[in-house]
């Protein structure tokens, strides 16, 4: 579970990016900064991080607020399991990342797959769908929903991309350090444990 301010603060964000989306009468407006800015003052008393550039990555998001979505692919050849090094922390995860507008949850599953790790796949299934607040990872400064598709891997030769500057296989016993922002241990115990039972249904929140 995310720690109450983190909560507190994405819930603020979320009250005054709609807000300000639908008031037309200055005052509201004003208040709705007000309540925006005591997010951001949340956030930089509990993170490592100043408040300028939270207030302006919170400044930047407009519309009616909803949670942003992260798509993982979760590729598997004889028993392992294929991780990408990112090259922000140095550490492993599954590749993907955020979806993008006018891609399907699939679509966007493969495309990341295919940037970050060289391998082209196909989306086979839907293996889970979490709430990354309930789920163990370092905080973030938005709400987020965490798609994690099972994908039959179709052909490709392992390369690096901007984002990535390592690709492999690994076992279950052989798992390195995660970059635990992206995925944790616990899912990848999880996901292989739905290789052995492929009938189960998909793990929801």
């Amino acid at each position: 579970m995310e720690p109450k301010w983190i909560e507190w603060a994405q819930r603020l964000q979320a009250i005054a990016q709609t807000g300000l989306v639908f008031t037309k009468n200055p005052f509201e407006q004003e208040r709705y900064e007000q309540v925006r800015e005591i997010a951001v003052e949340i956030m930089s008393a509990h993170s490592e991080l100043s408040i300028d550039p939270i207030r302006d990555l919170f400044a930047d998001q407009a519309g009616y607020a909803t949670p942003k979505v992260d798509v993982r692919g979760v590729v598997f050849r004889d028993e392992t399991i294929l991780l990408v090094k990112e090259r922000r922390d140095g550490r492993w995860t599954l590749p993907g990342g955020w979806a993008d507008v006018n891609d399907s949850p699939g679509e966007a599953t493969v495309r990341e797959v295919h940037e970050e790790s060289g391998y082209r796949v196909r989306a086979s299934k839907l293996l889970a769908c979490y709430d990354r607040n309930k789920h163990g990872h370092p905080p973030f400064a938005f709400h987020i929903y965490k798609l994690f598709f099972q994908c039959e891997l179709l052909g490709g030769a392992p390369a690096s991309s901007i984002e990535t500057d390592g690709v492999g296989w690994f076992r279950e016993d052989d798992i390195p350090q995660l970059s635990l922002p992206r995925v944790t241990p616990e899912q990848i115990k999880r996901f292989f444990d739905h290789l052995r039972h492929p009938k189960w249904p998909t793990d929801f929140d």
